[in-house]
């Protein structure tokens, strides 16, 4: 499904987001950039050593104590047909009382910017923090939607912000979110 904000491409589909040929996706990293379970998991077996070498030396260089909930970083994307992968935290789900929509909207919103500071022009998120840190999805899509489109209606240097997702579930209930979000 897509549908244009300004001047943009918002797109849904369900499917891998390893698969997707993007100028960066995004992977829902852990604070360490190790690689983990889930959408991080998949793209340091699919991307290969280099993203976790990259990986290695930020955290060596830049953030030795870990990736901060809602920061950005970007690396190459190895084996991935995207060029890049700008890695996130989103937060933990702790019952929507410890700022975790105002960390999640940060996730989203870093890595929009990282992603224009490098001249990007295509990227691809998955649904951040509503797996394995388990934010409610239709929470999180309404933040996700929101982010985005509020980022899309203020410049004009994305073409296409593409949501990956992976069950029906949850392109349904993205789906819905931008319903609601671009009438």
């Amino acid at each position: 499904m897509e549908f244009i904000v300004r001047n943009a491409v918002l797109q849904l589909i369900k499917g891998d987001i390893t698969d997707v040929e993007a100028d960066a996706i995004v992977n829902a990293a852990n604070s360490t950039l190790l690689g983990g379970g889930g959408v991080d998991g998949a793209i340091h077996r699919k991307g290969g050593p280099k993203i976790l070498e990259e990986c290695k030396r930020i955290r060596a260089t830049e953030w030795p104590d870990g990736l901060p909930t809602g920061n950005a970083v970007i690396t190459s994307g190895g084996n991935l047909k995207a060029k890049y992968v700008i890695h996130t935290v989103g937060p933990v789900w702790m019952g929507g009382f410890h700022v975790e929509a105002e960390l999640l909207k940060r996730a989203y919103k870093n890595s929009l910017k990282l992603a224009v500071s490098k001249g990007l022009r295509t990227i691809a998120f998955p649904s951040i923090s509503t797996g394995a840190y388990r934010y409610p999805v239709e929470e999180a899509s309404r933040i996700a939607i929101g982010v985005v489109k509020d980022f899309l209606e203020n410049t004009d240097k994305l073409e296409k912000v593409t949501f990956v997702l992976f069950s029906n579930r949850d392109f349904n209930v993205y789906l819905q979110a931008v319903e609601d979000l671009l009438k």
